[in-house]
């Protein structure tokens, strides 16, 4: 079976792109399963449900978050209503979400799928190394693929975190710092890890905000709204190839789509089926 998992999905550009391509993607990469990271789906920062409603209806099947989960307060009645959508494990058990979710492929394979969050350089929270070895322990036996989205800064963190789970996990797939890495591999024990997947949104930015906003506060210190850029769109994720008997990983593959290319995607769902001459 392949699983996309689709990077930080920054404001409307990262939308956009996401409900031109993924169905496409599904049919060109064959693709039994799509988690997003979508914390920064709104305007930037957090998730409205709207928004989520929006992504489901694009061919997202799972949603992870990370540190701005609550920024949009709204959010907390998906959080708590919705079996696709997790928090970070290592969150306050009292915080609002679930710490894992059980979905169904589109080729009939449960996959469980966990959210978890950095420590270095990040907001306190509870270990992440504990959180995972909780949440695994509460999976049903018979679910043996499993996909940890690990939100750090730090890549010896996210190094840390794909030793730690290698064979327990079918994938540890960091996002958070919106640059996509070129370590993609499948670990000794069967995991594919990868430090960060990259970003879904504006390239033409700083991490998915409008460079001259960015520098100015930079220089100056003079505060300024770092408002979604515009420029340079791309969905930035990886692909993963799981055995669905043992859930260990087959291979990985680091994926990038320009606004060209999603547009042609576009064409791929919608062009009418071949005839028989």
């Amino acid at each position: 079976m392949r699983v996309l998992l689709i990077g930080d999905i920054v404001g409307k550009p990262g939308r956009r792109i996401v409900e031109q391509a993924v169905r496409g993607l599904v049919a060109q990469h064959d693709l039994d399963l799509v988690i997003a990271n979508a914390e920064n789906a709104a305007g930037g920062t957090g998730l409205t449900p709207a928004i989520y409603r929006e992504l489901c209806a694009a061919g997202v099947d799972a949603v992870t978050l990370g540190d701005h989960i609550y920024k949009r307060v709204e959010i907390n009645c998906v959080l708590e209503s919705e079996s696709n959508i997790v928090k970070p494990a290592n969150f306050p058990p009292d915080a609002p979400g679930r710490e894992f979710a059980i979905v169904q492929s589109r080729s009939g394979v449960t996959v469980a799928v966990i959210s978890l969050l950095g420590r270095v350089f990040m907001r306190p929270v509870d270990c992440p190394w504990a959180a995972a070895d909780r949440v695994l322990a509460q999976l049903p036996p018979e679910v043996k693929v499993i996909f940890v989205d690990f939100h750090a800064e730090a890549t010896s963190d996210k190094q840390l975190m794909g030793r730690y789970l290698d064979g327990r996990v079918s994938a540890v797939l960091g996002t958070h710092t919106h640059v996509p890495t070129a370590d993609e591999q499948i670990l000794p024990l069967g995991t594919a890890m990868q430090c960060d997947v990259g970003m879904t949104g504006p390239y033409e930015s700083i991490l998915g905000r409008r460079i001259d906003r960015v520098l100015e506060t930079t220089r100056t210190f003079n505060p300024t709204h770092f408002e979604v850029a515009t420029g340079d769109v791309r969905l930035c994720g990886s692909i993963v190839d799981v055995d669905p008997v043992t859930g260990r990983a087959t291979a990985i593959e680091r994926l990038v789509v320009r606004e060209t290319e999603a547009r042609a995607l576009v064409q791929v769902v919608h062009a009418p089926p071949a005839t028989s001459p």
